[in-house]
């Protein structure tokens, strides 16, 4: 011992006792701990919890002492039990919380025995684990946003180049070029759907262009505009002396064209059943059968397949064979609508105009005020729409500029003019998505009655639950 310990005289101890062994330096080495402590005895009951467990769960010791955790549990008062957790398998249990405070907390809770083997107590350790959490998440969300940044740069840098005409600055469908990029290197199956006019031959394009097979044969069919008289022989080809007129040498089909390479099916919905069948072998053996032929031929192609059917509700209905949906469905891509990427409009807008100008040795330019109608317009049509629309006011425009009246536009009645764009009535979009947000964040704790419930019927994160009800809570408060 050193000459700076401190001595009480203990008569019940036999003479001198170190402080730091007296039962008030216990008590102050549990009130000061940095962590929350909970203890309970052997069946559960609670008999001690120190103040940072306090401010940790918003608890309070007067309500929580003597109380059974069974009956906390089933209160409602704590979502899940350690302790409980702990005296079933009789060994340590750690498990994550988050407290109505909002706190996030790892706790670890471990049953200690008596001398003949019964659980005398168990001790729960809680940490406090909110910052870090946050700080994870934060990294998470920059480390995203640089991903983000560096794909939309190189997806600006190929536009720029004319290496791509895809067009990818609204963020939905900088998502789906992300997803199609990461598709794109494997030979898998790739369905894409999506409104007609969304631009799904483009986004098959990309996945070609960026595939293994890229320099290899790239074959386009519309399945909805070949007749369905003539439809098997062209996707599988014939022998020679198979059907009255046919070539003399027999004729190879599209599938056939492809080898190698990648075969784009538009409109795979409108495929006739019997050829659905020849269609499954194709995706199940990589084998061809010409029509009057007696054996397959081998071939080695990728699908790409595309349709604006919902091919769900026609494998219901009979209409499409449901082994052949699931075997198209291995990788589906949803392309979103134009009127759900607003922020690609303008962009596609420039590029038609660019493209015409070139075709037409013209200078037209658009007026701000076709702008804004283009971007309060629903488009139906999607991207189809907009680029015949914008030829059609090339066309009928009489000056270099082109005017909301020469692209035949107005805006949708009740549209509002979307954030950032000059208007009568402008909206702030993050505030209405917010005030969204926490409306469904408060019905879903409402609910359920605990964050943890609440979160998972959200798809949410319980402490991202947390952090994002108290954040916009603040919000508008301020705004108010």
């Amino acid at each position: 011992m050193t000459k700076r310990e401190r001595y009480y005289y203990d008569p019940g101890a036999g003479g001198k006792t170190a402080f730091w062994e007296t039962p008030q330096a216990l008590n102050a080495i549990i009130e000061n701990s940095y962590d929350g402590i909970y203890l309970t005895d052997g069946n559960a009951v609670t008999v001690r919890m120190n103040r940072s467990y306090e401010i940790i769960s918003g608890l309070r010791r007067e309500n929580m002492l003597g109380r059974n955790m069974r009956e906390l549990v089933a209160e409602g008062v704590i979502s899940q039990s350690g302790t409980l957790l702990a005296l079933e398998r009789g060994e340590s249990v750690t498990l994550e919380q988050v407290f109505e405070t909002g706190k996030a907390a790892v706790i670890t809770s471990t049953p200690v025995y008596d001398g003949e083997g019964h659980v005398a107590m168990v001790v729960t350790n809680v940490r406090d684990v909110t910052e870090l959490n946050g700080l994870k998440e934060e990294l998470a969300e920059r480390e995203e946003a640089a991903r983000r940044a560096d794909f939309a740069l190189e997806v600006i840098r190929r536009q720029a180049l004319g290496e791509d005409d895809v067009i990818a600055a609204d963020r939905n469908m900088q998502d789906v070029l992300l997803m199609a990029r990461k598709v794109a290197v494997l030979d898998t199956t790739v369905l894409l759907l999506g409104e007609t006019g969304v631009g799904k031959e483009k986004l098959a394009g990309y996945i070609c262009r960026n595939s293994r097979r890229k320099d290899r044969p790239f074959v386009k069919v519309n399945c909805g505009a070949i007749p369905p008289t003539l439809i098997e022989s062209e996707l599988f080809g014939y022998e020679k002396g198979a059907f009255t007129g046919a070539d003399r040498n027999g004729k190879p089909g599209l599938f056939e064209a492809a080898d190698g390479g990648t075969i784009f099916l538009d409109e795979v919905a409108e495929l006739p059943p019997q050829i659905q069948v020849k269609f499954l072998r194709v995706l199940q053996e990589q084998e061809v059968e010409r029509i009057g032929a007696i054996t397959p031929r081998k071939i080695d192609v990728r699908v790409l397949a595309a349709t604006n059917r919902n091919l769900e509700e026609m494998v219901h209905v009979k209409r499409f064979r449901d082994d052949l949906y699931y075997r198209l469905d291995v990788f589906p891509i949803t392309i979103p609508p134009l009127r759900c990427r607003r922020d690609d409009i303008i962009p596609y807008m420039d590029a038609f105009l660019a493209e015409l100008n070139s075709k037409y040795e013209l200078h037209k330019r658009v007026s701000p005020a076709a702008y804004r109608a283009a971007l309060a317009y629903r488009w139906p049509g999607n991207v189809r729409e907009l680029r015949n629309l914008v030829e059609r006011a090339i066309v009928l425009s009489t000056g270099d500029l082109i005017t909301a009246e020469d692209m035949s536009i107005r805006p949708c009645p009740g549209a509002a003019t979307p954030a950032g764009v000059a208007g009568e009535n402008p909206v702030d979009l993050r505030a209405v998505v917010e005030q969204l947000e926490l409306d469904y964040m408060t019905g879903a704790y409402a609910r359920y009655g605990n964050v943890r419930d609440a979160a998972g019927s959200l798809g949410m994160d319980p402490s991202t639950f947390v952090r994002k009800r108290k954040r916009y809570e603040k919000l508008l408060q301020n705004r108010n």
